[in-house]
């Protein structure tokens, strides 16, 4: 599995906002956001140009990679399933990047983030329709139910955050979940408001276009 080691906190700082790929941490004064709101690098703090049509392309293509913990390559293997379809290419590839069972588990609220998420799915802590799933770019699709492994339910880990889960309310629309049966089940493919993150995917369809 590839994975970057890039530090988490630069990614925010390079892209100047908060991206919250470190979960609870991003939430607190510690967070290099809060402590060093600039840029990385012996000049960060100096006054930056303004980018080019291509600059802001490529910055909007990597925060999107950033926020959702992708590398290049699966990223343009994303854009490339969707490219084909007919509808609004950039909302039909946020609504591909959402329905990853990763980040499915992620607002579900199994994970504080979604490299966490990834994490948990690698080690086959979830099933999609009672079959262990533990790749993390599985596509999960409308009335797919996603639940935790019989094993992985009686770990402390899962067992502090169930009791988290019963109280949560902030459940996208286009997830339910079940308490009881501490599982979640896709209602419907999210629209790009729903979605809820601050990006302009159409860029990266141009990007890719050139």
């Amino acid at each position: 599995m590839a994975r970057t080691l890039d530090s988490k906190c630069k990614k925010c700082r390079r892209t100047e906002e908060k991206l919250f790929l470190k979960g609870d941490r991003c939430g607190s004064p510690k967070c290099a956001m809060v402590r060093k709101p600039y840029p990385p690098g012996a000049h960060g703090k100096k006054f930056s140009r303004g980018l080019s049509e291509y600059g802001s392309q490529l910055a909007m293509k990597q925060k999107i990679k950033r926020i959702y913990g992708i590398m290049e390559k699966q990223f343009r293997h994303h854009f490339n399933e969707v490219n084909k379809k007919q509808g609004v290419i950039g909302d039909l590839f946020l609504t591909r990047l959402e329905m990853r069972l990763d980040n499915v588990v992620y607002r579900l609220g199994f994970a504080s983030s979604r490299t966490l998420a990834r994490q948990l799915v690698n080690h086959g802590a979830f099933k999609v329709n009672g079959k262990k799933v533990d790749i993390p770019s599985f596509k999960v699709d409308v009335n797919d139910i996603i639940s935790v492994s019989g094993i992985k339910i009686n770990n402390n880990y899962f067992k502090n955050q169930v009791s988290i889960l019963k109280n949560k309310k902030d459940f996208p629309h286009w997830i339910l979940f079940d308490a009881e049966k501490i599982e979640g089940k896709i209602l419907a493919v999210p629209s790009r408001q729903e979605i809820g993150i601050s990006v302009n995917p159409q860029m990266v369809v141009e990007y890719y276009s050139r």
